[in-house]
């Protein structure tokens, strides 16, 4: 028995090119190019690609604006889960970067002292991993032998790795899994002859769709 697991970063939003912290306050959703980014991948999925059977979208609006072309081209309706959310930044919100980096010393820290929390209200890179793995092992846990997909934030699918290969937070001291904009990262959940339970990595980073559109 398989489960499928397709994970999409949003496309490009605003606060990825604008100095501006990007949580439910500071996010102004997708750029243009976001838009087109989106667009593109809708095209792609609409070819059948993926035989989905649930999505779910994180209600950020830069994830949510993404999730609506996902939807059209799957032809499934948006399962919106809060705790599908990217770090969540607390009182930085909406700040100007550098602003937030002059008031709360954790940005400077955050990927060394693993358990300060970026700003006060704000979480660290551990509660962050402990709350978006939870998100991914309920889905996960709802939806055995289906193809799920879920539209979320670049953090949430470098998550994945750490949870789904059982790795601590100090590991991202050191080592990064970054995703592009769009990209779709595909893990499956297979039974071995023996019993054991692995997760393969079949897709990381597949942003094909964009290369072939020149987005």
């Amino acid at each position: 028995m398989t489960t499928h697991l397709y994970l999409i970063r949003h496309g490009e939003a605003y606060s990825n090119v604008e100095p501006i912290v990007g949580g439910m306050k500071g996010c102004r959703g997708l750029t243009p190019t976001g838009l087109s980014q989106a667009q593109a991948l809708e095209q792609r999925l609409a070819l059948g690609e993926i035989a989905a059977d649930v999505l779910y979208s994180s209600t950020l609006p830069r994830a949510a604006m993404t999730a609506e072309h996902v939807a059209r081209a799957l032809n499934l309706p948006i399962q919106w889960d809060d705790a599908l959310h990217e770090i969540r930044p607390g009182l930085a919100d909406g700040m100007h970067l550098n602003e937030a980096r002059e008031r709360f010393p954790g940005f400077a820290a955050f990927f060394r002292e693993l358990f300060t929390p970026l700003a006060p209200e704000g979480e660290s890179w551990a509660s962050f991993q402990h709350r978006a793995s939870e998100a991914l092992e309920r889905i996960i846990a709802q939806h055995p032998d289906q193809r799920i997909v879920v539209v979320c934030h670049g953090g949430v699918i470098e998550v994945s790795f750490f949870y789904l290969m059982q790795l601590g937070p100090q590991v991202r001291t050191r080592n990064s899994f970054h995703v592009r904009n769009t990209a779709i990262t595909h893990w499956r959940r297979v039974v071995e002859r023996d019993g054991r339970i692995e997760w393969h990595l079949n897709a990381h980073n597949d942003h094909r769709h964009l290369i072939d559109q020149n987005v």
